[in-house]
């Protein structure tokens, strides 16, 4: 009896190795006949977009400075000779929310002298200064040289700065339209690069944007004609031309 269950035992445990092993051999079959999956196909593109546009925005820069005894005396002087200056300003036709304080320093002015006796160099506290800088934003271009010759007549001592740019109004509104613009000058690369090659585009993986760029703005010289005061001072703008790029990772397939 007891052989007879042996015998029974083995040979269940011998039909359930080999039922797995025919398992086991299905399984590789079966993976070997599985393809292997294709890689993804991908061309990497960087399109361009640019723009010649006219600025909008008109930017001088006034300095007023004054030089007293006395640090108070500085100030008063150069609050003086400054509300001249906006008042000139004003009449040529500029409101006051355009004009605005850009810097203002008051500093100690040093004498430096030889001791004759010592051979050493002293310094001589001889007084203070005010420098006032005031910037004038607008988008009236035309005024340029009304704005300039009015605030140097009333007593403004230095034009620093006299240059065109966007206003970031119109730079938002380009910046927009220029990005749309090179991702489409990128689709276009990758087609034409495409065709000879007997593929598509499927898909995109991948988008990057570059920053939006402006040139640095140009600072125009100012030419004063000081023995004819009715010579009006030249100032002229001229287009700017700003770009953007993207560059585009597209998912591509034969066709």
């Amino acid at each position: 009896m007891k052989t007879k269950l042996i015998a029974a035992m083995i040979a269940v445990l011998v039909v359930s190795v080999t039922m797995g092993s025919l398992s086991l051999a299905q399984n590789v079959d079966a993976q070997e006949v599985t393809p292997f999956p294709s890689r993804e196909k991908t061309i990497s593109v960087a399109g361009i977009a640019s723009a010649s546009v006219k600025p909008d925005l008109l930017n001088v820069n006034f300095d007023v400075e004054t030089q007293e005894k006395t640090a108070k005396q500085a100030l008063d002087s150069n609050s003086e000779l400054m509300n001249k200056v906006i008042s000139a300003i004003k009449q040529a036709g500029i409101p006051e929310s355009e004009i605005g304080t850009s810097s203002f320093n008051i500093s100690p002015v040093y004498d430096s002298y030889e001791d004759k006796l010592t051979g050493r160099w002293t310094q001589e506290l001889i007084g203070y200064r005010v420098a006032n800088v005031i910037t004038v934003s607008t988008v009236k271009l035309d005024s340029a040289a009304g704005i300039i010759d009015n605030a140097v007549s009333a007593g403004a001592n230095r034009v620093d700065s006299v240059y065109f740019t966007l206003s970031p109004a119109k730079q938002q509104t380009l910046k927009d339209d220029l990005l749309g613009k090179a991702v489409i000058n990128a689709k276009a690369k990758a087609e034409k690069a495409l065709a000879p090659l007997d593929h598509k585009i499927i898909g995109v993986k991948l988008v990057s944007l570059d920053e939006f760029s402006i040139p640095t703005p140009m600072y125009n010289r100012v030419a004063y004609a000081l023995e004819d005061s009715r010579a009006p001072t030249p100032v002229f703008s001229s287009d700017q031309d700003v770009s953007t790029s993207a560059n585009v990772v597209f998912i591509i397939g034969s066709n």
